[in-house]
């Protein structure tokens, strides 16, 4: 191998690192928002609550969708899809939650059911008292 042959080999490897390091950190990784120890109280008889009256109906508050179910039972689980972050939504007649995003699927206790992720959304049970509901996880 002569000089300009060497020369030529360095720089050509070079320059792949270089590529590959700069598309290594372009890449775009989302990370869901995951509210961390989430404890709150819902007044249920507020007017923010009265999505909630119905089967079917849901809110959104401090990073968690919080829907009836086609049963009357509350649940919970985290806002954000975990593929890119859309606000998921509660969808009654399938009893599931839909990422309006890209499609995502997921069952009412967060597990993923389709879509282009496989990771679940967190759960949160939720304690009912009177007109008071905890969420908490």
């Amino acid at each position: 191998m002569d000089r300009k042959e060497f020369l030529t080999a360095i720089g050509a490897s070079g320059a792949g690192i270089l590529l590959a390091t700069c598309l290594g950190s372009c890449k775009k990784e989302f990370q869901a928002v995951v509210p961390p120890d989430v404890d709150f109280v819902l007044d249920l008889s507020l007017p923010e609550a009265a999505p909630l009256q119905n089967n079917g109906g849901y809110i959104y508050k401090n990073g968690v969708v919080i829907a009836r179910t086609v049963s009357g039972q509350l649940i919970a689980v985290a806002q954000a899809c975990t593929h890119l972050g859309t606000s998921v939504e509660y969808q009654l007649n399938q009893n599931r939650f839909f990422c309006p995003n890209h499609g995502a699927t997921f069952t009412t206790t967060g597990a993923n059911i389709s879509g282009p992720t496989t990771v679940p959304l967190k759960q949160y049970v939720v304690n009912i008292n009177g007109n008071m509901a905890q969420v908490i996880g």
